[in-house]
């Protein structure tokens, strides 16, 4: 189920709250692919988890430290990173920030 438009305005979308100090929200998708911005308060973790999909990060405000398998760094404000299917990874929040996410194949468990 493709998304219904070309165009998203972000004012036109909600925020859906995943954890403490954690929110999303969906901008676009479409089976191939899914763009998902996250906002994050300072101390907001991103429990560590796996999934098959393929993800690319792109760190738009804030200071992250990400683990990817068993490497860890601290991501700031135009830093991204990439996850390969099925690795264990998680994210802390630094300093209050925002990822914008991008999955292939789109996340069906996020609609």
């Amino acid at each position: 189920m493709p998304q219904s438009s070309l165009f998203v305005d972000d004012d036109s979308l909600t925020w859906e709250s995943t954890a403490d100090g954690v929110k999303r929200k969906i901008m676009v998708y479409e089976p191939d692919m899914m763009v998902v911005k996250v906002a994050f308060e300072a101390g907001g973790i991103g429990a560590v988890h796996r999934h098959v999909h393929v993800q690319m990060s792109y760190v738009a405000s804030g200071v992250f430290r990400i683990t990817i398998g068993d490497e860890t760094r601290e991501l700031r404000q135009g830093d991204a990173f990439y996850i390969p299917s099925n690795v264990w990874h998680g994210a802390e929040c630094l300093e209050a920030g925002m990822l914008i996410d991008s999955f292939t194949p789109m996340r069906d468990d996020f609609l």
